[in-house]
């Protein structure tokens, strides 16, 4: 092994070696090269290198073979159960490598996912999902008792700001998997209670930066039901708008405000497409609303302060080009009717 002194220099040797037919020196490089841990670059150059040498190499890329199916299904679900627990803050470094690799796995860029959404996957994803959600609620429920009773728990808001982080990367997963609903029914049941903790809570900048991820996840939740990926009753989206917009409506001057004046703060920036997200999914809601239903959210809209955001302006001209041609509309709808009757 004396005679390697790193991997370039052993892969050059192999490479002679190989040439010359010389076993020995070969098996040296082989069992070297093996041992040792390597450089993306250097692993790169082996790839390039080693497969053309013939079997006698063969042990060099054993690091590198593909695994089974039933492996990657074992790492996964061990992955899954760490990603969606609680564990002491310490770990939460390793927790978020957890839910990073997890998505990785199965997005589908350059190389196909590392494992197929089959039904055993989504099952265990939607229960593992489920607990999580089930500790979100038992937070909420303490910290609305603790509002009734004039409380103030740091540590509890703290657990709501890291559960709702959790929440955010589920729907990255229920996105992939395409098992997002039953996350938009129980985040739609929630929402009253969460805004009704969030508003009571102000001035502090960790507040601040858990209102900003109660958005992240609504953005998600509302973009599912406004393009048709969840389908709910008209009661439920006319109550998500008439909940969210008006929040969303005082949180963007606040976030506006509160990142002019403190610019060193990059933690609580917010990423300008999820306003826009957030914006573009209202008036998705609002256009499968009854035409009563939406001239009353565009008056309220038009009298607003805050009319600048979110800019509505979208479902206002559709309102008023349906309205505008509702009579003739509905009045050739009525003539056909009368006629298939008289037939």
């Amino acid at each position: 092994m004396e005679i390697c002194h790193g991997v370039k220099n052993a892969l050059g040797i192999l490479r002679v070696a190989v040439k010359l037919g010389c076993p020995r020196i070969i098996a040296v490089c082989v069992d070297y090269l093996e041992a040792v841990p390597w450089e993306e670059a250097e692993e790169e150059e082996i790839l390039n290198t080693i497969p053309s040498m013939g079997s006698k190499v063969e042990p060099v890329l054993a690091r590198l073979q593909p695994v089974n199916p039933t492996a990657v299904m074992k790492i996964f679900l061990a992955a899954l159960q760490f990603a969606t627990s609680s564990p002491p803050s310490p770990l939460n470094d390793l927790k978020n490598t957890a839910q990073e690799q997890l998505e990785y796995m199965l997005t589908e860029d350059d190389d196909a996912p590392l494992l197929s959404a089959d039904e055993e996957i989504k099952l265990e994803v939607m229960r593992c999902v489920k607990k999580l959600l089930d500790r979100f609620n038992s937070i909420v429920e303490s910290l609305l008792c603790d509002l009734q009773e004039s409380i103030s728990d740091s540590g509890k808001m703290q657990s709501l700001h890291s559960c709702l982080t959790d929440l955010l990367w589920a729907c990255q997963i229920l996105g992939k998997l395409e098992i997002i609903r039953d996350f938009v029914c129980s985040w739609t049941e929630l929402s009253m209670k969460l805004v009704t903790i969030v508003q009571q809570k102000d001035g502090e900048n960790q507040i601040l930066k858990t209102k900003l991820k109660v958005l992240e996840v609504t953005a998600k939740v509302l973009e599912a039901i406004g393009y048709g990926i969840v389908v709910l009753p008209t009661v439920k989206r006319l109550h998500m708008v008439k909940l969210w917009l008006p929040f969303v409506r005082t949180m963007k001057p606040l976030v506006d405000s509160v990142s002019e004046e403190t610019e060193e703060d990059l933690t609580l920036k917010f990423d300008s497409e999820i306003w826009q997200s957030l914006e573009s999914a209202f008036v998705a809601i609002i256009l499968t609303l009854s035409s009563v239903d939406q001239t009353d959210i565009l008056t309220e809209w038009l009298e607003n302060q805050q009319i600048r955001y979110p800019d509505l302006t979208e479902a206002f001209e559709v309102w008023c080009y349906r309205s505008k041609v509702a009579k003739r509309r509905l009045a050739t709808l009525g003539e056909e009717h009368n006629t298939a009757k008289a037939v």
